[in-house]
This record gives structure tokens, sequence and C-alpha cells, in this order.
């Protein structure tokens, strides 16, 4: 629905004299095409070409001529959902479960003059740039499961949309756009301003920035903000709620009169009683196109300064459903008040907008101030403006986020079984509300005892040894060993040592040091011990103690080797510490007991590009599982007594310049992990679980745990 039809969809508006609607609506696409102008999403910007200077060197591909394409533009499939014009059976083919995009080789595009038919955007070409660097890149289009095309669709304004749709179809995997991505930010031309890109794109998807219910088709497209790269040098308004000034402030100047007539009206109302910081209402400053001010009377406001002196925002409905002062409001650190019926907000798929925006009606406005003194008290209202803020430098900051937000929301729809859940897309870290999944066991075990995952290379005589002695540990219930030699198979099953509980061998299709961490389907029982291949002078006692100290906390890692954290004042970071002293604030998972569930949760759910780091430094993924498990529980790990003769897995052979640095790339891991968390979430304790009786001289048969270790 455009702007003149849902105006005169209002019994307030329908007597409205439509000629003078129209006049008032193409004076607001003028006014529109000026703000996008300055905003930066234009094509021949020299801020633009400054991020391209490479394009020059760029393959010139001429739009017109077949050379042996179909130039046949493609027309939209408007029906398209994920089940009728979504291949998903190209997904998954490089044998991860994550979404894999291709990129087609950047070209210019040109008509028969050689005139571009659309030279890329800074914005854009930003797009490209994340993609290519994520870890979702691939650069193989038969490995693809979603592609996306070179050609610049974010402003629709400035779009030869014949010559564009002739592109699409020139593209050689273009397959009437099965599987392709478009991102497009400014939909529609004036006067109408369509809610989505009018380019002819057969069955593509399209991540746009105006889409209303009426042309959102649900779990196909993506709804994403409008970007606004004008004031990226502004600091994000960090004032709280109770410090700002005025209650409500509209600063939108491309609104229809009649919304503004409701604004002003309440304006009035105010003064009348008294409360005049209720409601700032700002327009242009006469015939001034300068976008940094605004006025009200003959008071000047800098714009977008005055947002941060405001409790809530108005954005309300313009020629475009999709506003960038949405963008510009959430940077600000004010509440949104959505005022545009209709209007898919962004992100609205994994976003619940409830918590950090109002959405009110468009007839509704007139009454907005007193709504919102009625409907949102002082302590709702500053938990949304935490939440907009958070919301805000996760998903919307810059077009890197926006446009991995994007990736990730069609990864989930691709892969839902390693989906990210909702709660967590809206949870930001609260350290001092930490919520513990595992008070409570919700269902018994396949198996009781524990199942010891053995990480191997190709240590083959000391994993037989380690896995004849985990053979004599009373509680043992199955052995699995994951194999993470792709270059060498595992050995025949004659060779295995013979013992009395099952023994599993899983041979992973990349080496990787968090595939010690994936939840197999061969793990029946809820508690996993995690050893090294090499880890083999333990005892059957030292081990079955250490199942049984997991049994009353296990919720926590319970292990041997214990390491800690400490503050460095010389260079104000963490590091990591390997001196034995009493404090613990980690233990190892060289050889440690840990529940199932923690290897669900750092499958699927490790925050920021933690495991990815971990994979490609082939370090770290103890410290990562001890970060995430005393993140969501509050809780040290519990450390089980002393051990002689402990072998030291950071003593490379006396080595010393190897084993500093180890340690400095441990500390590495720790600082990132720690800015990825956004705090420190390793408790420190003193504090070792010893059996009864364990240094005590007293004969062995009255030791439940005779055989165990020392200092």
């Amino acid at each position: 629905m455009n702007l003149l039809e849902s105006i005169c969809a209002h019994r307030k508006y329908r007597n409205a004299v439509v000629s003078a609607v129209i006049v008032a609506a193409v004076m607001v696409a003028l006014w529109l095409c000026a703000v996008l102008l300055g905003a930066g999403l234009t094509s021949g910007g020299p801020d633009a070409r400054l991020s391209l200077e490479a394009a020059s060197n760029w393959e010139e591909l001429v739009v017109g001529r077949s050379g042996g394409h179909d130039l046949t533009p493609t027309p939209i499939r408007q029906d398209c959902h994920y089940y009728n014009c979504f291949n998903v059976y190209r997904c998954g083919r490089n044998g991860n479960q994550r979404l894999s995009v291709y990129v087609y080789p950047l070209a210019r595009y040109v008509d028969e003059e050689r005139v571009a038919i659309k030279p890329m955007s800074r914005e854009f070409y930003e797009v490209l740039d994340t993609i290519i660097n994520s870890e979702y890149h691939t650069a193989s289009p038969e490995e693809a499961c979603v592609l996306v095309p070179p050609i610049d669709t974010l402003n629709e304004n400035s779009l030869r949309r014949d010559k564009i749709g002739q592109a699409l179809a020139m593209l050689p995997y273009w397959a009437e756009g099965e599987n392709h991505l478009l991102f497009n930010m400014l939909p529609g031309t004036p006067p109408q301003f369509d809610t989505s890109l009018g380019v002819a794109r057969g069955k593509a998807m399209v991540a746009g920035g105006g889409y209303s219910t009426l042309t959102y088709r649900r779990g196909y497209d993506i709804s994403i903000p409008v970007y606004n790269p004008a004031h990226q040098s502004e600091p994000v308004g960090r004032k709280l709620v109770h410090d700002r000034r005025f209650r409500v402030v509209s600063s939108q100047v491309n609104i229809h009169r009649d919304y503004r007539e409701d604004l002003e009206a309440q304006v009035e109302q105010a003064k009348i009683a008294g409360t005049t910081d209720d409601l700032l209402v700002l327009g242009k400053c006469g015939h001034d196109t300068n976008l940094t001010q605004r006025c009200r009377g003959d008071q000047r406001y800098q714009y977008p300064e005055v947002l941060r002196e405001a409790k809530f925002c108005l954005v309300v409905r313009g020629g475009r459903l999709g506003q960038s002062a949405l963008y510009d409001v959430m940077r600000a650190g004010c509440v949104p008040v959505v005022v545009a019926d209709g209007y898919q907000m962004p992100f609205s798929e994994v976003i619940d907008w409830r918590e950090a925006a109002v959405q009110v009606y468009e007839e509704d406005l007139s009454e907005v101030v007193h709504i919102l003194k009625r409907e949102v008290s002082e302590e709702r209202l500053a938990e949304m403006q935490q939440q907009v803020l958070w919301l805000y430098e996760q998903y919307f900051s810059t077009v890197r986020e926006i446009t991995l937000t994007t990736l990730k929301i069609l990864n989930d729809r691709v892969f839902p079984a390693h989906a990210r859940p909702l709660n967590l897309w809206n949870t930001r870290p609260r350290p001092a509300a930490v919520q513990n999944p595992l008070f409570l066991p919700l269902t018994a075990p396949a198996s009781e005892g524990f199942t010891a995952v053995i990480l191997t290379y190709d240590r083959l005589e000391s994993l037989f040894q380690v896995i004849q002695m985990m053979a004599q540990v009373p509680s043992l219930s199955k052995v699995l060993v994951v194999w993470n030699n792709q270059k060498k198979p595992p050995p025949q099953a004659s060779l295995w040592p013979k013992i009395s509980v099952p023994l599993k061998v899983v041979q992973t299709r990349e080496n990787k040091l968090s595939n010690r961490f994936y939840p197999y389907e061969e793990i029946e029982t809820e508690c996993i011990l995690a050893i090294d291949d090499d880890i083999n002078m333990m005892t059957a006692d030292e081990l079955e103690f250490g199942y049984q100290v997991w049994r009353e906390f296990p919720d926590r890692i319970v292990g041997f080797p214990s390491r800690n954290v400490l503050w460095s004042n010389d260079s104000h970071s963490w590091k990591y510490d390997s001196e034995w002293t009493n404090e613990v604030s980690m233990v190892l998972t060289g050889l440690a007991f840990y529940h199932k569930y923690w290897s669900y949760v750092y499958t699927t759910q490790l925050p920021g590009d933690i495991k990815s780091w971990v994979d490609t430094n082939m370090n770290c993924e103890d410290i990562a599982m001890n970060f995430l498990v005393s993140n969501l529980t509050g809780k040290a790990p519990i450390k089980v007594t002393p051990r002689k003769k402990f072998k030291c897995g950071e003593c490379t052979s006396g080595d010393l310049s190897a084993n500093e640095a180890h340690m400095v790339e441990r500390s590495q891991c720790v600082r990132h992990f720690s800015r990825v968390f956004g705090t420190m979430p390793l408790k420190t304790v003193e504090f070792r679980a010893d059996p009864v009786l364990f240094m005590d001289n007293f004969p062995k048969k009255l030791k439940l745990y005779d055989d165990m270790g020392s200092l």
C-alpha cells in the first residue's frame, strides 16, 4: 500500500481533497530524494569511488548483447515461499551444516553506449566484502547454497530496471533467480514508492528495507533496516532515559501534513497543561536543505544530537514504509515509537520488537503522548532503552552487521536443527542475572555412567594405553574415539584393544579441535569425560572419584588439570596463567567431566566467532568451554585431588621459547573471548575435592578410593 492509499484508507482523511494529497505526496517524494542523496546511498558519490578504486580493472559486460545469454528479464514470482522456490538440495554439499554463499565475480555492467547501468555504491561494496570475508563464503558456485549477484540494487531510485533485469538474466547460474539473494534498502520510485524491489527478478529472495505485510513473503524474503551512513561520526547515545529532557521527539521532515497537524495539536495541549517537554515536533528550517538542522519556530536543533535528549522518538510513515529515521533513533539510544501500519519491522523473523519499541496505529497518532504515559512505566522504559542499544550494536550498527545478520537468518532457515533459539537472538548479556539450565534433570539418560570421548589424530600407542586404562573404571559406559585424521583411516577393528564396554570410532570430515565437543548421537549418557589421547597415567580410582564428584555437581566442569587467569596491570588486559597455585578458574578439558548439554551449547550457541577462532588457530577449545559454562551458570569449575607426575601439556620438550609462544597464544584467546562475551565470566576459587581419608594414615581397606595420586 502506498502513501496515498494508506492515508485515504483512514476514516478521518477520506474527505480530504485527493488532488491536494497527490501534490503533497509528490513534494514528499522530492524531499525524500534529496534526503537519500545527502545520506550517501547513491551510486556515483565520491566516497563510493574511494572504496572501489579497483573498479577500473573489472571485466566490462555489455547488457543488450546476447553473447549466448538469454536477455529476457525473469518476471517476479510473488507466490514464492521456501517450499516451492528455494532449492534446499543445493545446500550442505560441502559437508558442513552451514550456509555456503557464492558471490559472482565483480564486473562493470554497461549498456551498448558503454554507460554503466548501475555503478556500485560504497554500501553495496561493503555487503559483498562482508560476505566474501565471512565463514559462509564459498568460491565454488557448484557448492553454493545461495548466490549473490554483483549488481547493486540497494537504491531503486537510481536503477534502470529494464537493464538490471537483463543483467540478472545474463548471470551464468541465474536459473530464473533460484537461490539468489538481492539486497535492497530503498524500494520503489516516486510517487508510488512500492514496498518491494520492482526489478524483474524471478524467484530471487530479497533482503529489503521497506516491506509491508502485503508484499513481504514470510519465511522467504528478509526485512532489513534502512542504513544511514550520514551520521556515523556521531557517538552512540548512551545517556540514561531519566537524564533526557524530552519525553517524545518527532524529527522527521517527510511526514504528511495531516500527521503533523495531529502532533501540533498535542503540542498545544501540552502548552495548556504546562508540560512543554512532553512533545517536541521539529521540521525543516525554512528553505534550508541542511540535513543536520531541525527547527521549531526560530529555535534550531542539531540533528541527530536532539534525538539523544529524547526518551521516545517517533518513526512515522513517510514516502516509504522503511525509514532511515529508525536507524538514527536506535543509534541515539532513543526508544522508537513506530507509527506505520503494516510495516514489516527489520529482522522481525528473529527480533522481538515488543521488548525494544512501541508500535502505534496511525489513527491513534493524535493520542500518542497519552498512550506512552499510560502504557510504559519508567522502569519499563529503561529496560527498553538498554534493549534498543544492544540490538543496534548486535545487528544494526554497520553494513557488515546487517549483512551477517541476514546470512545468519538464512542459515537458521536452511539448517533448523542448528538454528539459534529465538531467546538468544533477543537476550542481552546480564552478568549478574545467571540462569542455570541444568538445575533439574528433565529426562533419565539412556545409559548410566559416563562416556569417555577421546580426540586423537594418529598416536595409536598412547591411544590404546588410554583405552585400556579407561576400561578399568567401574562407571565407564562407552568409549567414543573421535578420529580427527582425514588423510589416514583408523585401524581395522581387530587391532583395537578388547574391552568390556562398547568402543565406537567416529571419523571426522575436517581436522578441528571443536570436534571434541560435538554432540555425537553415540553418546547416551548425561556425563562425558573428555580426555586427550596421551593422558595414560591416571588410575581407575582417580577417574571413578572424579565421576562421583561430577554427579554431585552436574552443571560444572569437574576435572584434574587446573589453570587460572590473571589481570595484568601492565597491559591492562587478562592473561593466561599455568602456575600451580591454590586459585582455580579453569579445568582443562584434556581430562574433565562435563554434562553432554554443554556439547550441544558449544556446537550451536557459542557466541561471536569463538568457534571459528578455535578451529582456525587449533588452540583454546578448553578455554572456550570454560568460558561458556561459567558464563551460563555463574559458577567456577571443580578441581579434583592433586596428581603426582601429572603430564604438563604446556611443557614442550623443554623449549622455553616454544612454551612462551604457547602462553602468548593462550593469553590472546583469553582476551579475545572476554571481548566477545563482553565480560570475564570465569570465577576464581580456592577449592579442591578430595575423597574421605585421602591423606590420612589408615589401612587401605578402610578407604573407598585408595589408589590416588598426590603432590
